[in-house]
C-alpha cells in the first residue's frame, strides 16, 4: 500500500480480494481504520532497535528475578 490514503472503494476492493464480504456502509469505516493502523505502523518502522534483541531472546520470570535480586522482594502472596 502506498502512503496515500486509503479510499472508500480500495478498501472495498481489497476486502473482496480477501473474501470478506463489506457491507456498502462500512468501507469509509474500513478505509478510516486502515489509514490509522497505517499511520501508527509508520511510525513505529522509524524506530532504532540498535542492539535490542528479539522477543524470543527475552525471559520474563528471569528479567522479574534480576528486579527482585536488590529489593528484598519475594512472590510469597502469590
Amino acid at each position: 500500500m502506498s502512503a496515500a490514503e486509503l479510499t472508500p472503494p480500495e478498501a472495498a476492493r481489497w476486502a473482496a480480494r480477501t473474501g470478506l464480504p463489506l457491507p456498502a456502509d462500512r468501507h469509509a469505516e474500513v478505509a478510516a481504520t486502515a489509514d490509522h493502523i497505517h499511520s501508527v505502523v509508520s511510525v513505529l518502522r522509524e524506530l532504532d532497535f540498535g542492539d535490542t534483541p528479539p522477543a524470543a531472546d527475552y525471559r520474563a520470570a528471569e528479567e522479574g528475578d534480576r528486579q527482585r535480586a536488590g529489593t528484598g522482594e519475594n512472590d510469597a502472596a502469590v
